[in-house]
């Protein structure tokens, strides 16, 4: 039997920071259940040099992270998603495209540490800061047993019968 793997979008409006690190900390963390992808709604085109150093400590390969768009994931031939979360507060409460698949969505909200003003060294702690936080919760999600990630599978079959057509006919 081989384990489920599941789809995970992070959502920030820059994708620049903490929606990057997220995508970096759940496939690293995850021994392959869980692959990150991150997005956002308003992208800034470069990721963070800050958020680059925390990632870096994790081993994950640099190369495979870029800032990008959430139109991205929307059309109907993007990678399905089986979660999206939303990690910043803007991001949170703007109206997102809609997602192919229909997955289970979440907000965990984190301060922005690119809004740091300061010296490289309080930069340095504010992003160190948040990926601290983010790394809990990811750990708390790869933690999750299989039954309850299919949870999610539940709610699509749900989705998925509600919208079926149904030819009633009388007997």
């Amino acid at each position: 039997m081989t384990t489920p793997r599941y789809n995970v979008l992070f959502l920030c409006t820059g994708n620049s920071a903490r929606s990057i690190m997220a995508e970096a900390l759940i496939t690293s963390m995850s021994q392959g259940r869980l692959r990150g992808f991150s997005a956002g709604s308003r992208p800034g085109g470069v990721v963070n040099p800050f958020a680059i150093e925390q990632i870096r400590k994790l081993g994950y390969p640099l190369k495979t992270l870029r800032s990008k768009s959430w139109d991205e994931f929307a059309p109907p031939d993007a990678p399905k998603m089986d979660f999206i979360i939303t990690v910043c507060d803007n991001a949170a409460s703007e109206a997102c495209p809609f997602w192919p698949g229909h997955p289970v969505s979440a907000h965990w909200g984190f301060e922005d540490p690119a809004a740091v003003a300061g010296s490289d060294d309080e930069k340095r702690r504010a992003f160190q800061k948040v990926f601290n936080q983010i790394q809990a919760k990811v750990q708390m999600l790869a933690d999750l047993p299989d039954a309850m990630m299919e949870m999610s599978a539940v709610q699509h079959a749900l989705q998925a019968i509600g919208n079926a057509p149904v030819n009633c006919a009388n007997n």
